[in-house]
């Protein structure tokens, strides 16, 4: 596996794949690396002639400094994983100046709205540092093929958007959420969870089924209440919020429809780390 770590030596590497007419498929990441992101790979490695990873703690993504700060990094750990799992081909791991060579701000984009649903209520900005990293990598790596997990089902429906109206040649592929055994969703902020507390964050994913039950037969005001019931019962667990909202505009809804495909989007602050998870309504 070749870990490339400045942008001239990718252009280089990029440019000799291009060249032997190689397939490229991609998945970014911030590290912190855990099955869900091999889950990725595996996708990519099926479809692709070559897979790239990168590694980049974006810092124009987050609205608290010490949400950055405290994000868990361990390159070279994150390194071995990507070699131990025979996936990936390439791993870029950008200096801040290859991304950002002048300084470290976002550009502002227009996702027709979607930038302003439920993270983004509370994380002003956040999505134009999402969209200025993934512009730059895709720019930089040239990829056929992106990667992203279902989880963050938001940031999946803005890059795709973004690609859209830019009129990027890659193609965006979303990837089913990879759940622990007790059907906790893996992220990389669960390391900072006890191991006992990760047990208790199952009645996360315990709701949403929950959920996917009860929206055939009760309203969804009903089950939003059913909803706060079950997180008031929960020690040391806070729900920030439940809502149920159009896959396609991502906007929340008090009634279904039965023309339109919905999702259950939930986030949950435990012992002060916040999860977030989503389900698809059947």
């Amino acid at each position: 596996m070749e870990v490339i770590k400045n942008r001239k030596i990718l252009q280089d590497f990029i440019e000799r794949q291009k060249e032997m007419g190689k397939k490229i498929g991609f998945a970014p990441t911030m590290g912190a690396l855990h099955k869900g992101h091999l889950s990725l790979y595996e996708e990519a490695k099926k479809e692709n002639d070559l897979v790239i990873s990168s590694i980049f703690v974006n810092p124009t993504q987050f609205n608290n400094p010490e949400d950055l700060e405290k994000y868990p990094r361990d390159i070279n750990r994150d390194i071995l994983i990507l070699e131990n799992s025979g996936l990936v081909d390439a791993v870029y791991i950008p200096e801040v100046t290859d991304i950002y060579p002048e300084k470290a701000e976002s550009q502002h984009y227009d996702f027709d709205g979607l930038e302003n649903e439920m993270e983004g209520k509370s994380r002003p900005g956040h999505f134009d540092g999402v969209g200025t990293v993934v512009e730059e990598l895709f720019r930089q790596i040239q990829p056929d093929v992106a990667y992203f997990g279902e989880k963050d089902f938001q940031q999946l429906a803005i890059i795709r958007k973004m690609v859209d109206k830019k009129h990027i040649p890659v193609k965006i592929k979303g990837v089913s959420i990879y759940r622990a055994e007790n059907g906790l969703a893996l992220s990389s902020r669960n390391q900072r969870l006890h191991e006992d507390r990760k047990e208790a964050s199952k009645i996360i994913y315990e709701t949403l089924n929950k959920v996917n039950d009860w929206f055939r037969t009760v309203t969804i005001p009903e089950i939003k209440e059913r909803v706060e019931d079950i997180f008031d019962e929960q020690q040391g667990m806070q729900l920030e919020y439940f809502l149920i909202a159009d896959e396609n505009t991502l906007q929340e809804t008090d009634f279904f429809y039965k023309d339109r495909n919905f999702r259950a989007f939930i986030v949950v602050v435990v012992d002060g780390v916040r999860l977030i998870d989503n389900m698809h309504l059947d």
